[in-house]
């Protein structure tokens, strides 16, 4: 890790489009419609990860589904969303504890955190019939597997920022981001991949391809022309992978 010093270092400038697109994500989920702010960003966030299993379980018991794959998706998502709680007790992401405005909370809703609950219902209604590529307990399996361990990835590499940064500003290049630059995207991606995968529907796929593209990849490219004012940026980025190991 640097020294605060290095910011001397010429960072490099992000394309046009990524600019923009940084601007656009900003003013919807911090600024729609101006007026009052009386919300945080994390407010918004931690209601719609607190009201998944109340919402999942009115779910299930709406339209009588009763199957393993119904209790399998809720336990995920739910238990999810209470990790997600935790994690925001311990290290809460700066980010989200600007105050809002209605609109932007509203705008928030209708864009990101709603569509994260269309996948549980399209499971439990019974509108995604899903047919999977393996026997269910070997697919229930994979799918569990994969959320724990984007879990474990995304606590611990917000945990690890939210510490370090506080002890030491600068740029960090051990432990979970020794070999990949952005693992807390990593975890999180892993996770609603496994949602997706229960679900096994296009439309999943359609709204994590809007959200990982619009959302995602221009937070991580902003972050990286942030970091690259630091000296040892361009060692750090030729040793380590921009999100999967020995992938890209």
């Amino acid at each position: 890790m640097s020294s605060p010093t290095a910011s001397a270092h010429s960072p490099v400038m992000v394309p046009g489009w990524v600019a923009a697109m940084g601007r656009v994500n900003n003013y919807v989920m911090n600024d729609f419609g101006g007026g009052r702010r009386p919300w945080k960003l994390a407010w918004v966030i931690n209601f719609q990860k607190l009201a998944t299993i109340p919402l999942l379980g009115g779910f299930i018991a709406w339209y009588h589904n009763t199957t393993p794959a119904a209790w399998i998706y809720l336990a995920m998502q739910g238990s999810y969303g209470l990790v997600w709680i935790v994690k925001d007790l311990v290290c809460p992401d700066p980010n989200f504890q600007k105050p809002i405005t209605v609109g932007a909370a509203i705008a928030s809703f209708l864009t990101v955190l709603g569509w994260y609950w269309m996948f549980g219902c399209l499971l439990i209604s019974g509108v995604a019939r899903p047919t999977y590529p393996l026997p269910s307990y070997a697919w229930f399996s994979l799918c569990v597997s994969l959320c724990i361990l984007g879990c474990a990835i995304m606590v611990a590499a917000d945990a690890q920022k939210y510490f370090t940064l506080r002890l030491k500003p600068g740029l960090i290049t051990d432990g979970m981001f020794r070999f990949v630059r952005h693992p807390n995207y990593l975890g999180e991606m892993m996770i609603y991949s496994s949602f997706a995968l229960m679900v096994w529907n296009w439309l999943p796929v359609l709204v994590l391809a809007w959200i990982w593209g619009g959302l995602f990849a221009v937070n991580m490219l902003l972050k990286e022309a942030s970091m690259s004012r630091y000296p040892e940026w361009a060692r750090y980025k030729k040793r380590s992978w921009w999100l999967v190991p020995l992938v890209f």
